[in-house]
């Protein structure tokens, strides 16, 4: 399983892009919005870091299908990484189907359930994400969703639409989509320094630092 970092924190993204771990970016317009900076300005720095696909969404605010044809494509010429992120939608389907035949790569997001990424990936997406902790949020298992639409896939034999495990909250999360094939898992800078995180690793550092002292001196 590849890493994405699901941010538009430039900062963020710089730090996960120099522990070697990602190779790709995604954002939505919340996390844009929290930025405080403009959209294109946003991506424009983050192609600059990352050699890796790089999703930007269509406006919040557009929900048609033409609308999101429109935009699909001007986001798409920021940069040959760029993938353009869709709502899944009936329109964002329709959207997908035309994006998708003028080699432009899509990410149907806001994936809920296994129907919604069957219909995704028939469209034409070239990534589905599904959203594990909303699902938690609400007292379903975000996991099973992953499980469900990783059988399905391999089951058709003729879909290559890759899986985004998103919505991702902590390390079992990453383990648990590794295990069970999903091809990427987008993760929040904070988990990945959760994922290093051992007190076994931090006391035997200290000890070998100790028993190092101890004989050579600092």
């Amino acid at each position: 399983m590849r890493f994405f970092v699901d941010t538009a924190d430039v900062d963020q993204i710089r730090k996960a892009n120099d522990m070697g771990v990602i190779c790709g970016v995604t954002t939505n317009p919340s996390l844009i919005a929290k930025s405080g900076r403009q959209f294109e300005d946003v991506i424009k720095e983050i192609t600059s870091i990352v050699d890796g696909a790089i999703s930007g969404e269509v406006k919040a605010t557009t929900t048609d299908a033409e609308g999101m044809i429109k935009e699909g494509r001007e986001i798409a010429k920021i940069h040959p990484n760029m993938v353009v992120k869709i709502p899944t939608t009936i329109e964002g389907l329709k959207a997908t189907k035309v994006l998708s035949s003028e080699g432009i790569k899509t990410n149907l997001t806001l994936i809920f359930n296994a129907n919604q990424a069957l219909l995704a990936a028939r469209a034409g997406a070239t990534y589905v994400s599904p959203f594990l902790g909303r699902l938690d949020d609400i007292s379903q298992n975000g996991l099973d969703l992953i499980s469900d639409i990783k059988e399905i896939f391999d089951m058709a034999g003729d879909i290559d639409t890759q899986i985004i495990c998103a919505s991702v909250r902590n390390p079992i999360h990453v383990l648990e989509c590794a295990k069970m094939g999903a091809d990427i898992a987008t993760v929040p800078y904070n988990v990945f320094e959760q994922m290093m995180k051992h007190p076994l690793t931090d006391q035997g550092i200290a000890k070998f630092q100790a028993d190092y002292k101890a004989v050579f001196g600092e």
